[in-house]
C-alpha cells in the first residue's frame, strides 16, 4: 500500500479522498491555486504545494507542475478526483513516465472511452446496446443535418468529448439545427478543446440510469448496482439516488451484465461508471436501454452507491492501484436500503440556475441525521469561505440513507429544510421542493421532469408579516442578551429617560421596500411597527432563525430562506446616468459573442450577446425595447454587475 499520495484536485472531492487516506494511514499532499490558499482541503492534508494562479489552465490543469509537486514531496501516486485531469490519458502517460502511479484506469482505457463516437462504435462491437445516431468522423454541417433528418427529429447534438451537459443541444425543428450546432460547437470547444459533435435520436421520456463498475489488474470486473440520475436541469444532475426506482430484477440483470461486459471489453481497472439512456415511456424494459457513455473515474454521486453497499469506493481505488485484487467478488456485494444525494450549489434557480458567487457568511447543516436514517455531508467549504467564479459552484452534497425509498426521501426533505446558508443565493429551496414533488416522490421521474415543472419548483415564496418583522428586528441591531456586560442598564436595550426610542429600518425584497419602526421594550421584548398596521410583538428568541451579513439579513422559516437587502442610508442613490437604462452581467464571465451594435433598435427578448461562465453559455436578451447606446465587446472579461448594454431610450419614451 502507498505511504503517501498527492491529490490532484480541490474542494469536496479532495476532502473526500483525504478522509479515506487518513483512515488507512496514508499521508496526503494537496495542491492549491492562489484562490484556494486557505481552502479546507489545504488545511486538512499533511503537506500542501502551491500550483499557480486561480484560472484552471494555469493551476489545476498544469500536469507538469502537479507531477513536479508529487516528486518534490515524495508522493508515490496521484489521485485525480473527478474533473480537471481525471480523464486525460496524456496526463496518465506523464504520471507513469515520471515513475509514479496514477490512481485510476490505464491511458488506453481512457482513450477507448474518451470520445463518445468511438466509444459507441466499440460498445456496439462488444454487444452492448447503443442509441441510434450518427457517430462518424465527418463534421460538415450538410452531413450532420442530413443525418439528423434520417434519424428523425427531435435529435440531440452532443459534444463527442467531455460531459456534464456542455456542448449539448436538443433540436426539434430542422430550421434550428444550424444555430444549435454552432452553439454546441462553441461550448464544446471552450469546455474540452474539441468542437466535434455527434447526433443522436432524442428519447422522448428518457431516464438516465448508470451502473457503477470496478475492475482490477487481474482481469476481474464487478458492478455495484445502479444509480438513477434522471433529475437534471440543463443536462446536469441535481438529485441522484440508488437503487433506481421501479427497477425490476430482469432489467437490473440486463443492465449490470451489459455494464460489466463494457468494462471487460477495455480491460478496465479502477472505478468507472457505465451510463445508459433508458426509454421509460412504457416502464423499465430490458430492451429499452442504450449505452450513452463511460466515465472513467469516480463519479460525483458515488456516495449513494457507498451508502447502499457499505463499500468505500476510494479505498477500493487505492487498493487496486497499489496492486491488490478486488476486495470482494460479485456474490459478496449486496444492496441494502435506499440513498439520495442532493447537490447544493451557489446558483439562482429563479434565473434559470445561473451560477452565483459570494461569501458563505452563514453555513449550517443539520447537526444530526433525520430520524431512522443516516446522513453524510460532503463539502469542501467552511463558513466564511468564498464561492469564486473560477471553479464549480458546488457548496456541498447532502447524502441520506434509510430502509426504503419513501423513508430516505422524507429524510432528504427534512435535512434540506434544516440546511441554512446565507451570503450567496443557493438552490436549497428548489431541492427541497423537488424532494416533495408528488411525481418525484412516486418515482415517476425522467430527465425532462424539472424542465416541465421548473416554474412551480423555482417559484419565489413571498415573506409573510412575521418574517418581515423578524428581518426588521435583526436589521435594527437588536441582539440576544447572552454575553452582554454585567450592567443594569444592559437589561434595558434602547433605554430612554422619557419615552421609548423607535429605530427606523428599511428593507428591500423582490423589488419592494418595507419600512418599519422597532422599539425596545422591557424583558427582552420588542415592538415592530409597519405603516398602517398595529405593532407586532417580537422577542430576542425570534432572532434565532436570522442571520445578518454585510448589507443583508436572511430569515430562515419553514425550510425557506428569505434574504432582504438593507440599504446603507449614507450611500449615494445615484447609480446610473440620468435618462439611461443599463443591463448588467448576472455573473462573472467572458463575452463570447455579440449580436447587436451601437445604435441598433432592439425588441424585448431579442438576444444581444452570449456570456460564457463556468464553461457554460448564457444568452443575455433585451429586457425591454430600446436603442443601444453602448454594448460590450467580444472577448471582454466581465465581473458580476458589469454594465453589458446601455440604452439611450426605452419604448414609449
Amino acid at each position: 500500500m502507498f505511504s503517501k499520495i498527492l491529490i490532484a484536485n480541490r474542494g469536496e472531492i479532495a476532502v473526500r479522498v483525504i478522509r479515506t487516506a487518513r483512515r488507512m494511514g496514508i499521508r496526503t499532499v494537496a495542491i492549491y491555486s492562489d484562490a484556494d490558499a486557505n481552502a479546507l482541503h489545504v488545511a486538512m492534508v499533511d503537506e500542501a504545494m502551491h500550483i499557480g494562479p486561480a484560472p484552471v489552465g494555469e493551476s489545476y490543469l498544469r500536469g507538469d507542475r502537479i507531477i513536479e509537486a508529487a516528486k518534490a514531496t515524495g508522493a508515490e501516486a496521484i489521485h485525480p478526483g473527478y474533473g480537471f485531469l481525471s480523464e486525460n490519458p496524456d496526463f496518465v502517460d506523464q504520471v507513469e513516465a515520471a515513475g509514479l502511479v496514477f490512481i485510476g484506469p490505464s491511458a488506453a482505457s481512457i482513450r477507448a472511452m474518451g470520445l463518445k463516437d468511438a466509444a459507441k462504435r466499440l460498445m456496439e462491437s462488444a454487444g452492448v446496446p447503443v442509441v441510434p445516431g450518427y457517430h462518424g468522423e465527418t463534421q460538415d454541417i450538410v452531413v450532420l443535418a442530413s443525418k439528423a433528418r434520417e434519424i428523425g427529429y427531435p435529435v440531440l447534438i452532443k459534444a463527442r468529448a467531455g460531459g456534464g451537459g456542455k456542448g449539448m443541444r436538443r433540436v426539434d425543428d430542422p430550421d434550428n439545427f444550424p444555430e444549435a450546432l454552432s452553439g454546441a460547437r462553441r461550448e464544446a470547444k471552450a469546455a474540452f478543446g474539441d468542437d466535434r459533435v455527434l447526433v443522436e435520436k432524442y428519447v422522448e421520456k428518457p431516464r438516465h440510469i448508470e451502473v457503477q463498475v470496478f475492475g482490477d489488474n487481474f482481469g476481474n470486473a464487478v458492478h455495484l448496482f445502479e444509480r438513477d440520475c434522471s433529475a437534471q436541469r440543463r443536462h446536469q444532475k441535481v438529485i441522484e439516488e440508488a437503487p433506481a426506482p421501479g427497477m425490476t430484477a430482469e432489467m437490473r440483470k440486463a443492465m449490470t451484465d451489459a455494464a460489466v461486459k463494457a468494462a471487460k471489453a477495455i480491460s478496465y481497472s479502477g472505478a468507472g461508471t457505465i451510463e445508459f439512456i433508458v426509454d421509460a415511456s412504457e416502464g423499465l424494459r430490458p430492451d429499452r436501454f442504450w449505452f450513452m457513455e463511460m466515465n472513467t473515474r469516480l463519479q460525483v454521486e458515488h456516495p449513494v452507491t457507498e451508502m447502499i453497499t457499505g463499500v468505500d469506493l476510494v479505498e477500493w481505488q487505492l487498493r487496486v492501484a497499489s496492486g491488490e485484487k478486488l476486495p470482494k467478488s460479485q456474490e459478496q456485494i449486496t444492496l441494502a436500503g435506499h440513498a439520495f444525494e442532493a447537490r447544493i450549489y451557489a446558483e439562482d434557480p429563479e434565473r434559470d440556475f445561473l451560477p452565483a458567487i459570494g461569501t458563505l457568511h452563514h453555513l449550517r447543516f443539520p447537526p444530526d441525521a433525520p430520524i431512522n436514517s443516516t446522513m453524510r455531508i460532503e463539502t469542501g467549504v467552511r463558513q466564511g469561505d468564498a464561492i469564486s467564479p473560477y471553479y464549480d459552484p458546488m457548496i456541498a452534497k447532502l447524502v441520506v440513507h434509510a430502509g426504503d425509498r419513501s423513508a430516505a426521501l422524507d429524510a432528504l426533505a427534512t435535512a434540506l429544510k434544516d440546511t441554512q446558508i446565507a451570503g450567496s443565493v443557493t438552490n436549497v429551496g428548489f431541492l427541497a421542493a423537488l424532494a416533495q414533488d408528488k411525481d418525484f416522490a412516486a418515482g415517476d421521474v425522467d430527465t425532462g421532469l424539472i424542465e416541465r415543472k421548473q416554474a412551480a419548483l423555482t417559484a419565489k415564496r413571498q415573506p409573510d408579516n412575521g418574517v418581515i418583522a423578524r428581518a426588521a428586528l435583526a436589521a435594527s441591531g437588536a441582539r440576544p442578551s447572552e454575553g452582554l456586560p454585567d450592567d443594569p442598564w444592559a437589561a434595558l436595550p434602547g433605554y430612554s429617560h422619557f419615552h421609548p426610542i423607535e429605530r427606523q429600518v428599511s428593507l428591500h425584497f423582490g423589488g419592494k421596500e418595507f419600512k418599519a419602526g422597532v422599539t425596545a421594550l422591557a424583558n427582552g421584548r420588542f415592538a415592530v411597527r409597519f405603516d398602517g398596521m398595529p405593532p407586532m410583538a417580537q422577542s430576542q428568541a425570534d432572532l434565532a432563525g436570522t442571520v445578518c451579513w454585510p448589507g443583508h439579513v436572511t430569515v430562515f422559516a419553514k425550510g425557506t430562506s428569505f434574504t432582504f437587502s438593507v440599504p446603507d442610508p449614507f450611500a449615494s442613490a445615484a447609480d446610473a446616468e440620468a435618462g439611461a437604462v443599463s443591463m448588467r452581467a448576472p455573473m462573472p464571465g467572458l463575452v463570447k459573442l455579440v449580436r447587436a451594435d451601437k445604435g441598433d433598435a432592439v425588441k424585448k427578448g431579442q438576444p444581444l450577446l452570449i456570456l460564457e461562465a463556468m464553461k457554460m453559455e448564457h444568452t443575455i436578451a433585451a429586457q425591454h425595447d430600446g436603442v443601444i447606446a453602448e454594448i460590450a465587446i467580444e472577448g471582454a472579461q466581465v465581473t458580476d454587475g458589469t454594465v453589458l448594454v446601455r440604452f439611450v431610450e426605452e419604448a414609449g419614451t
